[in-house]
Formats: structure tokens, sequence, C-alpha cells
């Protein structure tokens, strides 16, 4: 017979962000990366390599996705090209016309006329194979485009939140404390409202015991805007009942700290929600330094940012320090943390 599963607290089960107690035990490392990707893997549903395939294509930046629709092309017209020269140098007539010595170059640009439909003037095929590889071709040619055409929409029509975050998250002196803060900014075009956003830490603690992975959510100073137009500093005030009170690097470090980030907002364009997520790991955490000013002059005297400043810091001023002083000590989670 079988132990039953250890039970899950109701309060636990609200705060381990659905990954489980059994996962967050048993799992090494940070949970998700820096771009919001889960680190996890699922097996046993096959390659998914067309899924796969199609996320690719959605999230890639627009010079690598035509840089790589360019790339298909040239490839499929290159392996027909190699096609046509395999069936001897009588299956093209014409390529004379074309202006062309190297016999690949000339059925490489027969190729690109029947994939694209567009044709070749003076050049035609010869026999009936040749004339197959040209019927073969002007189908895939024609799936080509409908697929890529298809891609194209879904890119343009897809809602998204695109921000970009801080480097780095840092502890800096906030209203006579320390505040655990990390700065955000809207990089597309168009707005967001009613934007939120979630904190929460995940470590090690020393339970009766025994070493545990557990899931903390981290109290803002504000944790929604109605409007998000320039950028948002998200802070986390360490306050005497925070997790992280009494914390130092090498206590965060010990406790292989990683806190995630998840936003969600209503994108105006689309008319719908969208989110973002990304994680800082203990060794992405700053301390003694602040955030430098982002804002910057512009010509019509509108307030303004200089996104490129995002991550921008500068040192405390001399004699201050963003580490907890010795009088402050660990509070109650700090004792229980490794």
């Amino acid at each position: 017979m079988t132990n039953p599963a250890p039970q899950q607290d109701p309060a636990d089960r609200e705060r381990d962000l659905g990954f489980g107690r059994f996962v967050a035990q048993s799992f090494r490392g940070r949970f998700f990366d820096r771009d919001g990707t889960p680190t996890s893997h699922k097996y046993g549903l096959g390659a998914q390599r067309a899924e796969h395939f199609y996320l690719s294509a959605l999230n890639k930046s627009w010079p690598s996705f035509f840089g790589t629709l360019v790339g298909v092309l040239l490839l499929i017209n290159g392996i027909f090209a190699l096609g046509y020269r395999a069936l001897g140098p009588g299956a093209l007539a014409g390529t004379d016309s074309l202006g062309i010595s190297d016999p690949f170059l000339g059925a490489l640009a027969f190729s690109v006329g029947v994939f694209t439909t567009t044709g070749i003037d003076g050049v035609h095929a010869v026999g009936s194979t040749a004339h197959w590889l040209v019927i073969f071709e002007s189908i895939i040619g024609v799936l080509f485009f409908v697929a890529a055409g298809g891609l194209l929409i879904a890119r343009l029509t897809r809602p998204r939140m695109r921000l970009h975050f801080s480097e780095s998250a840092i502890v800096a002196p906030y209203e006579g404390g320390r505040g655990l803060m990390f700065r955000m900014t809207n990089a597309q075009l168009g707005e967001l409202s009613d934007v939120r956003v979630k904190f929460s830490l995940i470590w090690y603690e020393l339970i009766d015991g025994k070493r545990e992975r557990n899931f903390h959510p981290l109290d803002l100073e504000r944790d929604a805007v109605e409007f998000f137009t320039l950028h948002w500093t998200v802070v986390h005030p360490i306050t005497a009942t925070s997790p992280l009170a009494g914390f130092t690097p090498e206590m965060l470090r010990e406790a292989q700290a990683e806190f995630v980030v998840s936003v969600n907002g209503h994108e105006e364009v689309f008319s719908s929600r969208v989110r973002a997520r990304t994680s800082y790991t203990y060794e992405e955490l700053r301390w003694d330094v602040k955030f430098a000013s982002i804002f910057t002059e512009s010509p019509d005297g509108a307030v303004a940012i200089d996104v490129e400043r995002l991550s921008r810091t500068e040192p405390l001023p001399e004699g201050t320090t963003s580490r907890p002083a010795a009088s402050e000590g660990p509070g109650t989670a700090a004792l229980r943390a490794l």
C-alpha cells in the first residue's frame, strides 16, 4: 500500500504559482529565464516541430523573420535548381537569353521564376520529367507563400505585451528603510492601461530541520497603475514584516533566491488582456546602488524618458549602504533560511 501524498496547505497552494509542492521541492535551478520562458520541459508529446516553428516565427524580431523567409526561399529554390541540373543540360532551354554563364545560376533563376509564379521569359522546361518538376515546384511555391502570408498576418494581429525590464533588480534606500526594486517600460508603440504586477520570492528555508523551497508573495508599494505611458519603478518595501528583513547578499545566495515578476495589462490597440513575465536570481541583484534618473528633455517640453537609461544605476552617496544594519538583525524568516 502506497503512502498518500503529503497534503498542501491551502495558503501554500495560493502562493506556489501553480507549480505544486512536488515540483517546488524536487526542481533545481531557476523557474524562469530572463525573457519569461519557463525552464521546465514536457516529454511524451512528440517532437512538435511544426508547433515549435510556428511559435518561433511569431516571436522572432522582424529582421530575423524576413531573413528566415528569404533564407528558406533560397534554400528550396537551390534544391530545385540542383534537380533541374541533375536532369542534364537539355532539361532547360533558353537559359542563354538570361546572360548567365553559370548553369546552376541559370537553373536557380528559372526555379525562382517558377516558385514565385512570375516566370522567366524565354526559358522553359524540356521533357516530361522536367515538366513534372515544374508542376511540383509551382505547388510548393503556392503553399509556401500561403504559409508565409498566414504567419505575417498572425504576427500583425496578435495582441501582446513587450516590456523592457531593467537588467538587474536592486536593493536601495527607500523611505527611511530599504526597498527591493526593478524598473520596466512599455517597448511597443501601442498604449497599455490597467497594468498589474505580482512579485514573488522563491527560496530555500529550513523548516523543522528540513530544507524546503517555499514561495512568498512580496507586498508592493504599488501593484497597479491605470496608465502606463512612461516607465514604472516597482518597489517592495523591506519592512520588519517582509520575508527579506535583515537579509544579506550571502544569505540570499545560500537560499538560492529567485524573484519572479508577472505583469498583465489591457492592450488598447486590440482591446485585450496581455501578459509578460521575467525573473531575477540572487546573482542578478545589486546592492549599494540606486537607479539613475531616466527622465530627459523633450523639444516640445513634454515629460519624456530615455529607455536606454532603464538599467542605469549610480553608487549611493559615501557612507550610505543598502545592506541591513547590525541592529536590524535577521527576522524570523531569516533565521529559518539556509
